[in-house]
């Protein structure tokens, strides 16, 4: 079947390998990680640290990071949770003491341990072929030496001018005598280029139990915070099993709680009851059903899904083909709900993606984030590091499974995704954009799986993002006649920019395994590139 939706850009296609990222110059220094004989996991972590530098409010090693590796050599398709953990002194209790009713989104209170540095570690040491310094070195480079402020970042900066100013040290990082810099100028941040040298010199320890984990702790400290040297010092990453489904004769594989992967898994399950096909491509009855499928994942998600540490998460049940039956039975094409509730189980997410893949078969999905743009608006003065928020997703609620308690992983919109046919890895995928991202993995699929579109045209396709209730985001290029159609089944319709980056950010490698080739797509809405030799 022919696509419906010409892409702007060409598929990018080689057979040594692969990076797509969110980024022209972290992409470059994965490639160049890979002509140098680096493999799909020491590119990886290039560009994710590269990242850090060139995309500072969405990424970086104040927060954590979480991947899929598949590994040629022994067959094996690991994941990596790089997520760190609350500080031993944060309790429901001990945050109404301090008068707040909620966890506020930014400032040191939603700060947990950054486990991006940890995690990189571990895949290296596990499946990588360089050492932490080497990988290192073009986030050094970009660091010290800058790079031109791009269009994108200056518009991100502007609109988070309240959260720059509200921290001096922040303000001091990424305003120039208090004004955002101009597309061009060169933005150096030479704080962060000592801290990457220093753990380029000493390991992980210099930044969980060493120089950079005391000036952490100093500063949350300074700010009444809960996070500690010790909190730091505890910190380790876990491999875990993935958790899988099948869609359209592919095995879909996620990352498993305290991740909102089982929400993907639910609403491919849901959606595979119905012929989209049938339904046409961009029809209304297309986004309604996977709108609606959204819902009902999001509800089961919402109330099951924590760490499952603490937590007894039923994976088995919320991804089962009967559970997602009886979730499918329940959509009304002739009606958006306004609320769902969870589905009953017998007892028994702001983000980068990027995906890398070499010659040998070796390829790794990828997603980092320190959760809202600049994270907690915090930056511990002298390092250049931004720290996370990924707190603020805690709930005080003491009967909720996300609850907050001491050393308990937070609810994560973090998804890496990776596809299977006939038990070999065919493509990495993924995307940023917190709830929006398996709405935008969805679309990615069905386009591709059910449509017949190639990847860039999966990718580029007008984009929708349906936020609480029957809030519907879309963009511009959605048909005229379909949004209106779409209005009068009750979904409230608002339109986007034709290409907003506000719907999000997908990146995605094909193993083409027949022809020994790489394909690749990168989104153009926040100037994504795919490169390859």
């Amino acid at each position: 079947m022919a696509s419906k939706f010409m892409a702007y850009r060409p598929v990018v296609m080689s057979t040594h390998g692969m990076v797509t990222s969110c980024n022209h110059l972290a992409s470059m220094a994965g490639l160049r990680t890979l002509m140098e004989g680096g493999n799909a996991v020491d590119a990886a972590i290039t560009a994710n640290a590269a990242i850090n530098v060139t995309r500072p409010h969405m990424c970086g090693i104040g927060g954590d990071v979480f991947m899929l590796i598949y590994n040629a050599k022994t067959g094996e398709l690991a994941a990596l949770n790089g997520s760190g953990r609350s500080p031993g002194s944060a309790t429901i209790e001990a945050v109404k003491q301090r008068g707040m009713e909620r966890i506020p989104m930014r400032g040191i209170f939603p700060v947990t341990v950054p486990g991006a540095v940890d995690g990189w570690v571990n895949a290296l040491e596990r499946y990588g072929t360089w050492k932490l310094d080497r990988v290192l070195k073009p986030a050094i480079e970009y660091a010290e030496k800058g790079f031109p402020i791009y269009k994108k970042l200056q518009r991100d900066m502007n609109a988070a001018l309240p959260v720059l100013y509200s921290h001096a040290p922040t303000a001091n990082l990424f305003l120039k005598h208090g004004r955002v810099p101009e597309v061009g100028e060169i933005f150096v941040q030479s704080d962060l280029a000592r801290t990457f040298k220093v753990i380029a010199d000493q390991g992980p320890d210099a930044f969980y139990k060493g120089e950079i984990a005391r000036k952490i702790a100093a500063c949350s400290k300074e700010l009444g915070g809960f996070l500690t040297e010790e909190d730091l010092a505890r910190h380790t990453s876990n491999w875990v099993d993935p958790i899988s489904t099948t869609y359209r004769g592919y095995e879909v594989y996620e990352f498993p709680p305290n991740t909102q992967g089982v929400a993907l898994l639910e609403q491919l399950n849901i959606v595979e009851n119905f012929d989209l096909v049938k339904m046409g491509h961009y029809s209304a009855d297309h986004i309604h059903l996977l709108v609606e499928a959204k819902k009902l994942a999001f509800a089961d998600r919402d109330h099951y899904v924590s760490d499952p540490d603490f937590v007894k998460v039923p994976v088995k049940q919320l991804t089962s083909k009967a559970f997602a039956r009886d979730r499918a039975n329940m959509i009304d094409f002739s009606k958006a709900a306004a609320h769902r509730e969870a589905g009953q189980i017998d007892p028994g997410s702001d983000t980068i993606y990027l995906a890398a893949a070499d010659a040998e078969g070796n390829i790794v999905s990828l997603i980092s984030s320190i959760f809202a743009f600049f994270g907690s608006g915090v930056v511990v003065d002298g390092t250049g590091i931004v720290l996370h928020n990924r707190g603020a997703l805690f709930s005080l609620d003491p009967n909720h499974a996300n609850r907050l308690e001491p050393y308990k992983r937070p609810y994560h919109t973090l998804n890496p995704v990776m596809l299977f046919k006939n038990g070999r890895p065919f493509m990495a995928c993924g995307t940023p954009g917190a709830d929006g991202q398996t709405q935008t993995i969805m679309q990615l699929l069905t386009n591709f799986l059910d449509f017949g579109s190639n990847i860039q045209e999966s990718i580029e396709a007008p984009r929708w993002r349906s936020y609480v209730g029957t809030d519907l985001r879309m963009e511009s290029r959605v048909p005229e006649e379909i949004r209106q159609e779409l209005g009068k089944r009750g979904h409230d319709v608002k339109v986007e920019e034709a290409w907003s980056q506000e719907l999000s950010n997908a990146q995605a490698i094909i193993l083409d395994q027949e022809n020994k080739a790489l394909w690749a797509g990168a989104d153009p809405r926040r100037d994504a590139y795919a490169v390859g030799w």
